[in-house]
């Protein structure tokens, strides 16, 4: 349908005289193909190749893996996102050296092809084979196309991608991805394209950086009948431990996000009318800590302890207990094995209140 569409609206174009009526056409289609080598690039122009290589760069990146998932969510399968990125790679330092466009995996191109009955990798091979064709004998019937046409069968392939259930999914799932798709889609709408993904992306990065700037601090209590801990914000019927506050940081400890965590932790015991006598750390969900987050967590211990409080941390992995011992941390925190867990820390405690 997409190729009777093109060839009516290049009939139309001639008959009527479109252009002659303020319809723009797709205007001369160099014929042949350009000569093999390497472009001549003088050191001036590297100032203004690279911001437009990179945006480039990440326009194809972006669209190539939004399709790729489409399909793969569509068809079946699994995306192989470096696969694809190698097979760009080559595919425009092939287009480099022939001095083409640079070349990505198309939104509107595969819907196009989809929409034509296409199923697998192989009608590429035979859509290069006709444009092949084309571009050595008829690129000079493509200067009659009015461009309206090329918008239209684009639209008509693309049109489907536009859900409006999906937005009411966002909408009730997370309001912040929803905010950040219509920020995508009012970007593409008023400032094109490459600008729309831009501050798609960066608005991404940003929400990226801020959760995990500030991750969640758990006050886990016990469950009901067993020796198992979780979130008393989320299960209210935990039972809480009398003198004794158990944290679980969920996420890794690093240099941007540990001041928060301390900040939690240590306001949290002091807002307490009663200070507690123990305060477990339950490091499980941390799956690394570096060097600047081990040593604030040993000046954390320190300042619990000076105020009668003891400090043990729990449940560490073997990369984060090496690293607490390599900053000499670890007897702060009560000393770290690969067998003390929560209720053995609680238990331990317990006893020792009744001795």
């Amino acid at each position: 349908m997409a190729l009777f569409v093109v060839v009516g609206g290049i009939l139309a174009s001639g008959w009527l005289g479109l252009e002659a009526r303020g319809v723009k056409l797709l205007g001369e289609v160099p014929q042949g193909l350009p000569a093999l080598g390497l472009p001549p690039i003088r050191w001036a122009d590297w100032d203004e190749l690279l911001p437009l290589a990179f945006a480039c760069f990440l326009l194809g990146a972006v669209e190539t893996a939004a399709i790729g998932r489409m399909f793969t969510a569509k068809h079946g399968g699994r995306l192989d996102a470096n696969q694809e990125f190698l097979a760009l790679a080559a595919s425009n330092l092939a287009v480099g050296l022939g001095r083409g466009f640079p070349v990505s995996g198309g939104m509107s191109q595969s819907l196009v092809n989809e929409g034509a009955g296409a199923r697998t990798p192989l009608s590429g091979a035979f859509a290069a084979g006709i444009i092949l064709v084309v571009v050595l004998f008829f690129s000079h019937l493509l200067a009659a196309l009015p461009q309206p046409v090329l918008a239209a069968v684009v639209l008509v392939a693309v049109a489907g991608l536009f859900k409006i259930s999906a937005l009411k999914h966002l909408w009730r799932g997370d309001r912040t991805e929803f905010f950040v798709a219509i920020a995508a889609i009012v970007g593409v709408l008023g400032q094109g394209l490459l600008r729309g993904v831009m501050i798609g992306a960066i608005l991404s990065l940003v929400l990226l950086i801020r959760r995990a700037s500030r991750p969640h601090v758990a006050g886990l209590g016990r469950i009901p009948g067993t020796r198992r801990f979780s979130d008393h914000g989320r299960h209210p019927d935990n039972e809480l431990i009398p003198g004794v506050m158990i944290f679980r940081p969920e996420s890794g400890l690093m240099y941007f996000n540990m001041d928060h965590v301390r900040d939690t932790i240590v306001d949290r015991v002091r807002a307490e009318t009663t200070a507690p006598k123990l305060v477990v750390l339950d490091l499980s969900a941390a799956p690394r800590v570096d060097m600047h987050s081990a040593q604030m967590l040993g000046s954390m211990a320190d300042e619990l302890t000076a105020t009668g409080i003891q400090v043990q941390a729990v449940e560490a992995r073997s990369s984060v207990r090496e690293r607490l011992r390599g900053e000499d941390v670890d007897t702060k925190l009560g000393g770290v094995n690969r067998f003390t867990t929560v209720a053995d820390a609680v238990e331990a405690f317990q006893k020792q209140a009744m001795t």
